[in-house]
């Protein structure tokens, strides 16, 4: 009996020994954690790290991105008004030519031969009605004798005028100032009316052809700017709407738009595909935001910005125009507002921030 109280003692001891020893560190495991501390103690006073920008009055120029074509000044296929043989061609390919310069013979023989016949005649019938009107003037023979002469000589002068002008279109002369494509006849062919001796293109100035949707259409004018740039070209050339079409287009519900553009060194050829900056016109004073400021709602549009204490605030905004990476705030917000770029997705109303602006 001694035996076993000895050892319950000895047992004892041990516990509290053991006890002594471990009670520190749970109580100072209790005694150091601060108050409230625990998973997402002091997580609402946290600031939330964001981009901002301050907005400035600028000048906002409403302008669409399209694509158009380019055009000549002027082209045709040049042809024959009339039927013959080629004797002469008085051209070669690509060369620059003036209007009205002769570009290809036919054969005139036959009407040459024609004309000087006619020519005779006429002198014959000059001379006939001189001496007709000598008599007249002497009573001599009637007024309807005179009359059948003068109406012979007036035919003989319209006929001499119909084969010059059956002789002028033997002569094929270039229509205006351009230069001259590939030739597609040669000398000694007989080539008719349908025939295309050569292609004649004035590319400068160059046209630009382009459509635009119609809602845009009121806002077209004679006189708008345009800036494009094509494949062999990067730098902008500017060209000036010179015309456009009265009505739209029932198929694409899109309307037609022509505009010109020097072209001294002839870096634009027809047929080429260009990109169009179209400028509508200009919004001078407008408040601009970058897209990504703008969230989307049921009943409009908000963003947010930073508040007089430092904290978020929501705003309410209508919106005008968008371009590539901006849009316009037409209310809602005011020239020197601190407005967010990052985070709107994870802030709200009145959350502290720690805003970084950036240009």
């Amino acid at each position: 009996m001694k035996k076993q109280t000895k050892v319950i003692l000895i047992v004892g001891i041990i516990l509290l020994i053991a006890a002594a020893f471990l009670y520190p560190r749970w109580s100072g495991n209790k005694t150091d954690a601060p108050a409230g501390a625990g998973p997402g103690a002091g997580a609402g006073n946290q600031s939330l790290p964001v981009n901002v920008i301050k907005i400035q009055k600028e000048t906002l120029q409403n302008q669409l991105q399209v694509s158009g074509t380019i055009l000549p000044n002027e082209s045709v296929n040049l042809r024959s008004e009339i039927s013959g043989l080629v004797t002469r061609i008085n051209f070669k390919e690509g060369q620059y030519v003036a209007k009205g310069a002769p570009l290809l013979y036919l054969d005139d023989d036959e009407l040459q031969a024609q004309y000087q016949r006619l020519q005779y005649t006429q002198k014959l019938f000059e001379t006939q009605e001189n001496r007709q009107k000598q008599l007249l003037a002497r009573e001599a023979i009637s007024q309807e004798e005179y009359d059948i002469v003068l109406n012979q000589y007036n035919t003989a002068l319209t006929d001499i005028k119909l084969i010059e002008a059956q002789l002028r279109k033997t002569i094929i002369r270039a229509p205006f100032n351009g230069i001259l494509g590939l030739r597609q006849v040669s000398e000694g062919s007989v080539i008719g009316t349908n025939d295309v001796i050569v292609n004649v293109v004035n590319i400068d100035p160059i046209k630009i052809e382009f459509s635009i949707p119609e809602r845009y259409a009121t806002q077209v004018k004679i006189g708008s700017s345009v800036y494009f740039t094509s494949g062999t070209a990067d730098q902008e050339t500017d060209g000036i709407v010179y015309a456009y079409e009265p009505q739209i287009d029932q198929a694409t519900r899109t309307l037609k738009l022509r505009a010109q553009s020097p072209n001294k060194e002839g870096k634009f050829l027809p047929g080429m595909f260009v990109k169009i900056r179209f400028v509508l016109g200009s919004i001078e004073d407008a408040l601009m935001v970058p897209a990504e400021s703008v969230i989307p709602e049921l009943e409009g549009y908000k963003v947010f910005v930073v508040g007089a204490d430092g904290n978020a605030e929501e705003r309410k905004i209508e919106i005008g125009t968008r371009t590539e990476s901006h849009v316009q705030v037409i209310s809602g917000l005011n020239e020197g507002d601190v407005v967010l770029t990052t985070g709107v997705m994870q802030v709200r109303q009145g959350m502290p921030l720690n805003p970084t602006q950036i240009n």
